[in-house]
């Protein structure tokens, strides 16, 4: 799979070789939701049976972000190295990461056809049935479909439904802050990830009997809520059980601290500071909360960690 990182307006689209024509599928795509993963296996099927190149156009950062709709979505669900990896997965030939800023967020639909998608050889494009394009959302799945024949064929995909409740990253984003990862599991269709650097922390879990490899992400993720989880490390490749810690460390730190991550990996005893870790958040355990004593924590952490091992052997 090639990625091609495009800025409007766009230079010389010869250079690309694109040696025929695409069926693109067109959104943010954040999570790469199983609503998400309608949309863009509808593009790899419609690119095969027409013999096309496929493939997908997700803009980056967030147009939200861009346009003040949302501090929020500073935070996101899959940053651009994760929807990537997840794309190729999906079977497709080619992603356009379209740099979002306020000259592309100015473009009328009108042009983005003309422009844009006519310019790289788009025959077929396949979106949602709620797709937005152009100024201020101007543009809908409908106008797409006007403005694109008879040169484009449109196909709009409808939503998916779970439980009489349309998957969206909302959703998935609610459930996250919830706590509630088997929804958040469910709607994606995959394990929530993270992924960071283990970094230096206070040294106090390997006092008491419990070292933990405290994370240091790569981007602003959305966080599940603070407490306890059963989650599956991730080191060169090789996956290690354990036990998370999300939150502030009340029975230490005074309140004003920032949020933090910190895993204890079962049987682990390697030193993996500044090594890559991807984190799987497996189930909730409980939330966090402020103990008495050190031992009482100390006892707790033991109890965590033996629930959690008899989840992953059942």
């Amino acid at each position: 799979m090639k990625i091609i990182s495009l800025q409007y307006p766009l230079d010389d689209l010869s250079a690309l070789s694109l040696d025929k024509p695409l069926s693109i599928a067109i959104g943010h795509f954040d999570g790469v939701h199983r609503g998400h993963q309608n949309v863009i296996r509808r593009a790899v099927v419609e690119a095969k049976a027409a013999g096309q190149l496929s493939a997908v156009m997700t803009f980056d950062p967030h147009p939200k972000e861009v346009l003040g709709q949302g501090d929020h979505y500073y935070r996101c669900l899959t940053p651009l190295h994760i929807k990537t990896k997840l794309f190729e997965e999906l079977g497709v030939d080619l992603v356009f990461v379209m740099s979002f800023d306020t000259s592309f967020a100015s473009v009328t639909p009108e042009r983005f056809v003309d422009e844009v998608l006519l310019g790289l050889g788009a025959k077929q494009v396949v979106v949602g049935f709620d797709f937005r394009f152009g100024s201020k959302g101007a543009g809908n799945a409908e106008a797409l479909m006007r403005l694109g024949a008879p040169n484009i064929a449109v196909h709009i995909v409808e939503p998916l439904y779970e439980n009489e409740s349309k998957v969206s990253s909302t959703w998935v984003r609610e459930s996250l802050e919830k706590g509630d990862l088997d929804t958040a599991s469910l709607l994606l269709g995959r394990t929530y990830e993270v992924t960071g650097t283990v970094v230096h922390g206070d040294g106090r879990g390997r006092t008491i009997g419990f070292p933990t490899a405290n994370i240091d992400f790569d981007y602003p993720y959305v966080s599940p809520r603070l407490g306890v989880f059963a989650v599956i490390a991730w080191l060169e490749g090789k996956p290690y059980p354990g036990v998370l810690n999300h939150g502030m460390k009340p029975t230490f730190n005074k309140e004003g601290v920032q949020p933090v991550m910190e895993a204890h990996l079962f049987d682990f005893n390697r030193d993996i500071y500044g090594e890559p870790i991807r984190i799987e958040f497996k189930s909730f355990i409980r939330a966090e909360q402020k103990f008495s004593s050190v031992d009482e924590l100390i006892k707790q952490i033991g109890r965590d960690s033996d629930q959690v091992r008899q989840q992953f052997k059942a």
